[in-house]
């Protein structure tokens, strides 16, 4: 059964709407909300009809314990269930969700010391059976039902129902429903001086030639009872991001407002968009100028992404068609509410034979927030941090039925439970790093979503 689509008479934001459908469960919001050339739409996913998780090695398929991998019956249900998407929406069918850093793990077949703190699943891919879409270039909202659990029309027409009390803010909640409660201080799992000789050992490492650059991160711990949404909200005000994400369930809620761009796949071809240096945004336009200069013209952050590239081009050609993968983009400068990013852009051709499921074990986890080489890199990563990371360098995104996907790289997130935020904090580590500022660098990262929490 092919989806039901139909556009909306009446605009409403998807944010809007999301006020309203964030309590139902399972509920989740891929949100643009910088909006710029890398997100034109954003999406709510509502009423949930399969649910994979892997947790500790163990594959459940909607709760009940299964043989076999995640991977493998991801890769089934994709192939029996694959349609065409004949609309220009990015999705109409298919699944929401995460694949933590550990569970990447096992791709390259890295073990670890720590044990896990979290009860969060490894990795998780909700499918749903009615999807809100905004086209936010456009004021367009699509409403789509999939008939998995009621008849299509009549599902499509209770979102038109929605959509208009939205639209007379007869069911809308406000910021103001959500009450703020007191807040704890910020904990850290490395002291300074650990962290900084952490750092100088990773550029031991290169000094001995076992890598070129590393990703090296710490992890925060804020106590608070501030309701994760409103968290989300704040977030998006002070931090708008392209690849910004609400999940939540059993475990919790996950918020992320993230910059980088893992992958994007739309009618065979697939994109990879790496980050690699950081500077904060300065207090006047002349020091923000200077700043932004400072980035574009920096030889270690240039050194540190084009090793990044050359590491996603290497997987790329894994998947790719002979010939096809190229550097779209080089050196970039992006400029965000809290801090310019350099990035780059490269692309390529995947051959006919390639899935989603091909695509994932071939590159994650990314290699921006591993180092290369980086199997190397991820076993010092697992020596010398003190936990594990987690969803932290994950992957947050939707895999549609068609075939297409998008995921972004998990960094700006945090992971409520149990009345604690969890984010984790890093940077890449290069020869010519200067302890102290790639130190100061991981906080600065971590500003906008304390500030969120604690606002």
């Amino acid at each position: 059964m092919s989806a039901y689509v139909k556009k909306s008479d009446i605009f409403v934001s998807s944010q809007k709407l999301f006020d309203v459908l964030f309590r139902e469960e399972g509920a989740a919001f891929l949100d643009s909300s910088l909006v710029n050339e890398l997100g034109q739409y954003s999406m709510i996913a509502i009423h949930p009809y399969l649910e994979l998780k892997e947790i500790d090695g163990q594959f459940y398929k909607n709760g009940v314990l299964q043989q076999g991998s995640m991977e493998l019956c991801l890769k089934a249900y994709l192939q029996k269930e694959k349609e065409v998407n004949r609309t220009v929406l990015p999705l109409v069918s298919g699944g929401i969700g995460y694949f933590s850093y550990d569970y990447g793990r096992k791709f390259e077949k890295i073990k670890t010391r720590h044990s896990k703190k979290l009860e969060l699943p490894d990795a998780l891919i909700t499918f749903y059976d009615n999807f809100i879409i905004e086209d936010i270039e456009n004021k367009i909202l699509y409403l789509i039902a999939n008939g998995k659990l009621a008849a299509q029309k009549e599902s499509v027409q209770r979102l038109e129902e929605l959509v208009r009390q939205c639209n007379e803010d007869r069911a809308c909640f406000t910021n103001n429903v959500l009450a703020k409660e007191e807040f704890g201080g910020v904990d850290k799992n490395f002291e300074k001086q650990e962290y900084i000789q952490a750092i100088q050992d990773v550029i031991e490492y290169i000094k001995q030639g076992h890598i070129y650059v590393m990703n090296m991160t710490q992890q925060l711990e804020i106590e608070s009872k501030k309701p994760p949404y409103e968290v989300f909200k704040e977030l998006q005000k002070k931090n708008p991001a392209p690849f910004s994400a609400y999940l939540s369930g059993e475990y919790g809620a996950i918020i992320s407002a993230s910059p980088e761009r893992f992958i994007k796949i739309r009618d065979g071809k697939i994109e990879t968009r790496p980050i690699k240096g950081t500077r904060k945004r300065g207090s006047t336009t002349q020091e923000d100028l200077l700043l932004k200069e400072e980035l574009q013209d920096s030889e270690k952050d240039k050194s540190e992404l084009l090793m990044i590239v050359d590491l996603e081009r290497n997987d790329l050609n894994r998947i790719c068609l002979p010939g096809t993968v190229k550097v779209s983009e080089l050196f970039k400068v992006e400029t965000y509410a809290t801090v310019f990013h350099l990035v780059s852009n490269v692309e390529g051709t995947l051959r006919q034979d390639v899935d989603f499921v091909d695509v994932l074990r071939a590159m994650f986890p990314g290699g921006s927030i591993t180092g290369a080489p980086k199997v190397r890199a991820m076993e010092i990563i697992d020596e010398l941090e003190h936990d594990q990371r987690g969803l932290y360098t994950g992957i947050i995104g939707y895999i549609s039925l068609s075939g297409d996907c998008e995921f972004n790289i998990a960094i700006r997130t945090a992971v409520y439970d149990d009345e604690k935020y969890h984010i984790g904090v890093g940077g890449g580590i290069t020869y010519e790093s200067d302890t102290e500022f790639e130190y100061e660098e991981t906080l600065q990262k971590g500003k906008a979503l304390i500030e969120a929490i604690q606002g």
